[in-house]
């Protein structure tokens, strides 16, 4: 028979019944090197090795890929268009394989109207108990259910269509300086140049004095001339150009002339020029809640639905109980049956997400406010409640953003899974998870080339008679931190009055020129602290204008600020004028296609460029840089437009991709192709591993600058070429922090980074940690929010949030050298640091 690389194999099918074990066999899936290996059913299997050993390859992109394209092939054909379809892995054959569920890492859902209730499905269960069980005011009919989504039409707010934001314009945001007059520029929501100066004449043919300040207008002219929706047309004659011929102008009100630029503008300038005079607020209509007044007047144990959903899942249970159990709710009469049941299923389904430590969040939260654990968490209760029997559960680092004082109850979920018939595979770097699996396969020993082999599987104490094994010393009781001496900050950087989410008028000090981490159980403000509040509150002081500030001030994946995310209050910033740059590195990708890459986003891939329009054969043929682009035309293959694939649209099947058959995946077009760099084409270039590469290009300054600080954080498994949408969160922000690191210095920088360790088996963690501190040893301040030990034992400095989540949290519990918070009797990290610092006598709860 043929498998599906296409190769010949001869093979003794697997008998039907299986013997407990999944028997893969001929596995070569990315850098996978023709891996055999049985892993047992109806167990927690963990899959370990260094970052691109293999391990996502053999769990996910094998044996996930297998089962999905099995199940997928039993589905009719015209159904199967409408399902994403999955690649064929590259394997000989899988025996004893049953349907798998995928749960991986991924950002939360960019929509602004998905929340945790609706992906969780918990909404739909909250929207009937409203229409149904809800308290009416008398003589208001029954309501269905969709009155209570502001995410229907029937139940959206009619202002701002449910979102519960209003953008509007005010006289302060149209007219930030109203001593000038008109004519000096008073109305900066207008247009410049021709066009303003066009506003202006009218204006003045209007009768209105242009030249006094625009604040001794009366306010009757001054509303009409920044809000009304007239647009009287006057014959003008330009001023101080009286030779000119009269013309029509017509009038256009600031208010009307942004609200236009926002809405048809074709120039990304112009729109992002207007969006700064608008500002954007609860809508007044709905207060914000983006619900019907109707929907708000239905209550339920006295909340409305938009208190209902604002309330933390942790609390919403004390509300449901009683109902559930046929008691009166609080302040409200004994409960009748349908109020009961549905209660009762609500309250089943809460109590799941509160044993995973998610109590602290609400059926409102947006996700993309999220972390991939949260979202991962919130999809492994719902699969728990499924009910399903005899799967495969295949999960990407489940422990991703937890506390390790949270992990125990994610352990107790999977261990739910597995005593629910089903078998439970883990990619995960935690060896808190790891040391609790019954079962442990290791990949390596290295990245890239030099992994893809099953080094070990076994029951997780026989790891430790493996030499090669890179994993078998972190799973060992762990050496205690080697004792360093913290470094003492000169200056602080003081924020005062901080209130955003659960932090509520918190003052905080953070030592510059130092490291520090801030820690905290998950929920307890610590993204709020750094990433909202303390980004915007310093950016905002470093302006000394109170603007949103620019991407030369402040720098991400994105390119700058969002500025659409909720920013919170800072009363007081004191110490922002000693930095002089702000870069946040988060775990957005860095593309959103796969146009972008590693090598281009690093800018080696300009040098690269360089290197081949250098060639003689390119000098020759006239060939620059630019011919070397995949993006545009001239180099790139035009079948593919540089894609370096086509899809296959097939009638009544599911669509497939393949290679372009004419550059058969190479992106270029063969004239291109021709032209080498020491005997590689540029499609053979991308083709290679950063630890390649860095060989490879060695004679290329600029590269080899780039790619030395790619291996330094760990990332010398990766291609070049590596689409941007295929990295995980963590390797997106380590080619962020990898970037930075090979830019020349520009001043004292504080750097903002949120969990970087994310996706980092243990022995990577240290090349992090290097990088870290060379930034600190070269003058910058580096803040990290992160949940790694070693980490931050590694640190300065550490602030503390907690004690608990959500409401209950928000407040700093300690702050210190990392010995200090060890000791400290209130904190729920202390004997976890403790642990790891050796610290005797630690204060285990």
């Amino acid at each position: 028979m043929v498998n599906s690389i296409g190769q010949d194999t001869e093979y003794t099918p697997a008998p039907n019944k299986h013997d407990g074990f999944v028997h893969v066999r001929g596995a070569n899936e990315n850098n996978l090197q023709d891996v055999e290996v049985r892993i047992p059913r109806d167990a927690i299997v963990a899959f370990t090795g260094v970052s691109g050993s293999g391990k996502s390859s053999l769990a996910f992109g094998t044996i996930f890929a297998e089962a999905q394209r099995r199940f997928l092939e039993s589905v009719a054909p015209y159904a199967r268009r409408l399902i994403a379809q999955g690649h064929t892995p590259k394997v000989e054959f899988i025996s004893g394989l049953p349907p798998a569920v995928a749960l991986q890492q991924r950002r939360g859902t960019a929509s602004s109207r998905s929340t945790v209730g609706t992906l969780t499905t918990l909404s739909n269960s909250v929207r009937m108990l409203f229409s149904r069980a809800g308290d009416y005011p008398q003589g208001v009919p029954r309501l269905d259910s969709d009155s209570f989504s502001p995410n229907t039409a029937v139940g959206a707010c009619p202002q701002c269509h449910g979102l519960g934001i209003a953008h509007t314009v005010t006289e302060d945001s149209l007219v930030p300086d109203p001593s000038l007059s008109i004519r000096e520029g008073a109305i900066a929501a207008w247009p410049g140049a021709w066009q303003g100066k066009n506003l202006r004449d009218i204006t003045s043919h209007l009768g209105h004095d242009v030249d006094i300040p625009f604040r001794e207008l009366p306010k009757k002219v001054r509303d009409w001339l920044l809000f009304t929706e007239e647009q009287p047309v006057v014959e003008v004659t330009p001023e101080r150009d009286r030779v000119a011929k009269p013309y029509k102008g017509r009038f256009w009100s600031a208010r009307r002339y942004v609200l236009h630029t926002v809405a048809d503008s074709k120039s990304e300038t112009m729109r992002t020029k207007a969006l700064r005079f608008m500002r954007s607020g609860p809508c007044p209509a709905c207060s914000g809640t983006g619900f019907r007044p109707e929907a708000l007047a239905v209550g339920f144990a006295g909340l409305d639905i938009a208190e209902f959903n604002a309330t933390a899942l942790d609390a919403l249970a004390t509300v449901l109980r009683p109902v559930a159990e046929n008691r009166p709710a609080p302040g409200g009469e004994p409960a009748h049956e349908v109020a009961a049941t549905i209660a009762a299923d609500l309250l089943e389904r809460i109590e799941v997400l509160t044993g995973l430590g998610l109590g602290y969040l609400s059926l409102d939260r947006g996700t993309p406010t999220l972390s991939p654990g949260e979202m991962q968490r919130l999809r492994i209760a719902t699969q728990l409640r499924s009910g399903l029997f005899g799967v495969i559960y295949v999960l990407d680092e489940p422990s991703a953003g937890l506390h390790p004082a949270d992990a125990r109850p994610l352990l107790e979920v999977l261990e739910a899974l597995k005593a629910g018939g089903n078998s439970v595979f883990v990619v995960e770097h935690n060896m808190d998870v790891v040391g609790r699996a019954d079962w442990i396969i290791d990949v390596g020993p290295g990245a890239g080339a030099g992994g893809g082999k099953v080094l070990y599987s076994g029951p997780v104490a026989g790891l430790a008679k493996v030499p090669e094994s890179v994993t078998r010393r972190f799973l060992e009781p762990a050496d205690a931190a080697a004792p360093r001496t913290p470094r003492e900050a000169e200056h602080w950087l003081e924020l005062d009055g901080i209130s955003l989410h659960n932090l509520a008028d918190l003052d905080a000090s953070f030592p510059l020129g130092v490291l520090s981490a801030v820690t905290g159980v998950s929920g307890s403000g610590k993204s709020s602290l750094v990433s909202q509040a303390l980004a915007y509150g310093v950016l905002d002081n470093m302006r000394g204008d109170g603007s949103n500030g620019s991407p030369d001030s402040f720098e991400s994946g994105e390119g700058g600020p969002d500025m659409a995310s909720d920013r919170g209050t800072v009363r007081e910033v004191r110490g922002a004028g000693r930095i002089d740059r702000i870069v946040a590195m988060d775990q957005k990708p860095i593309g959103r296609t796969p146009r972008s890459n590693l090598a281009t986003y690093t800018g080696l891939f300009d040098a690269v460029r360089r290197a081949f329009a250098d060639t003689s054969l390119a000098r020759q043929r006239g060939y620059g840089a630019g011919r070397f682009s995949f993006n545009v035309a001239g180099g790139r293959c035009e079948t593919c437009l540089g894609e370096g694939y086509l899809e296959v649209e097939l009638l009544f099947l599911p669509g497939s991709y393949g290679p372009c058959p004419e550059c058969h995946g190479s992106r270029y077009n063969p004239e291109t192709l021709e032209v080498t760099y020491e005997g590689r084409n540029i499609a053979e270039i991308l083709a290679l591993s950063v630890d390649e590469a860095a060989e490879f290009l060695a004679g290329i300054p600029a590269a080899a600058r780039s790619l030395e600080t790619l291996r330094d954080v760990g990332l010398g498994y990766l291609s070049l070429g590596q689409p941007a949408p295929e990295l995980s969160g963590g390797e997106a922000q380590r080619i962020k922090l990898a970037t930075e690191l090979q830019r020349a210095r520009r001043g004292h920088t504080l750097y903002l980074l949120d969990e970087p360790t994310t996706g980092l088996h243990p022995a990577d963690v240290q090349l992090l940690l290097g990088q870290l501190h060379r930034l600190v040893d070269e003058s910058n301040t580096v803040i990290v929010v992160e949940h790694h030990m070693d980490v931050v034992a590694a640190a300065d400095w550490v602030i503390d949030l907690g004690p608990d989540g959500g409401d209950a949290g928000g407040k700093i519990v300690a702050t210190g050298t990392p010995a200090q918070l060890a000791a400290h009797p209130k904190s729920r990290t202390a004997p976890y640091l403790a642990k790891r610092l050796g610290i005797a006598g630690s204060n285990r709860r």
